[in-house]
């Protein structure tokens, strides 16, 4: 089974090369793993944290690092069922609103998100999709 944390170099250039100058919504996938996988000498590792717990972890710096950017959580919701597609592939789904996507490549590159938050998301994320849609 091939599973998705991180986006391909191909799919990464496509979002590049697509207009940086309008709003955007980026659909999120995530199936966590049962235990987070924090690496060894992270403050984390072997506190039995689960994929759930690490992930609100991620969310609450993520929500931090872009505060001031104009992005904002645009639908979630509690998933109840799967009505078409393998019952279980996701654990959480949420639609980001971004008002261009300059602020979510300034996100991705900023230093507090790499070295603060994305550890944890790593840690907590056991396959994902993630996928932009005009805003």
């Amino acid at each position: 089974m091939t599973t998705y944390i991180d986006p391909s170099r191909d799919n990464w250039q496509r979002f590049k090369d697509l207009p940086r100058d309008r709003p955007i919504h980026m659909l999120n996938l995530i199936k966590f793993r049962d235990l987070a996988e924090y690496p060894a000498g992270h403050p984390n590792h072997g506190k039995g944290l689960t994929g759930r717990e690490a992930y609100a972890i991620y969310l609450e710096g993520f929500q931090r690092v872009v505060a001031n950017d104009g992005a904002a959580m645009v639908w979630e919701a509690e998933l109840e069922c799967t009505v078409t597609g393998p019952d279980g592939e996701w654990d959480e789904g949420f639609v980001m609103g971004y008002p261009n996507s300059g602020v979510f490549m300034a996100m991705v590159k900023n230093e507090e998100y790499i070295r603060d938050v994305v550890p944890h998301r790593s840690a907590a994320v056991a396959d994902s999709r993630l996928i932009r849609f005009r805003g």
